[in-house]
């Protein structure tokens, strides 16, 4: 059993950074991808960015493109989410999700939350205007 525990969250003014961490044990990660989730007032938990870990290779949401960067530390077997230029929108609750990769889809990466395999239980994040 994979446990994620998310740290950093805030309240940040518009244009402020904030930088998650989710610590990751119970298993060796290298046929793991990694991921944050969010979900904000009133809507659905949608994608943000994920990491696979055995290579390190990332994908985003374009929402967040250009904005924030998923990194992993092998070391502390953690996931960062650094968010940089945050705007009102970004307000939500930021989940660590971690998903199996099967051999046949190594380079598919899941956006719906009903295909990830663990959570964390989240860290509110809130951008003032």
């Amino acid at each position: 059993q994979v446990q994620l525990v998310e740290s950093g969250g805030g309240l940040v003014q518009a244009g402020g950074s904030l930088r998650l961490s989710c610590a990751a044990s119970g298993r060796t990660f290298g046929r793991y991808l990694m991921g944050w989730f969010r979900q904000g007032p009133g809507k659905e938990r949608e994608f943000v960015a994920s990491i696979r870990w055995s290579d390190g290779a990332t994908y985003y949401a374009d929402s967040v493109k250009d904005r924030f960067t998923i990194s992993r530390d092998n070391a502390k077997n953690t996931v960062n989410l650094q968010m940089n230029n945050l705007k009102p929108e970004d307000t939500a609750v930021y989940y660590c999700a971690a998903h199996v990769l099967e051999w046949t889809s190594w380079a598919v990466v899941p956006t719906t939350p009903a295909d990830w395999d663990s959570w964390g239980r989240g860290t509110q994040v809130t951008v003032s205007s």
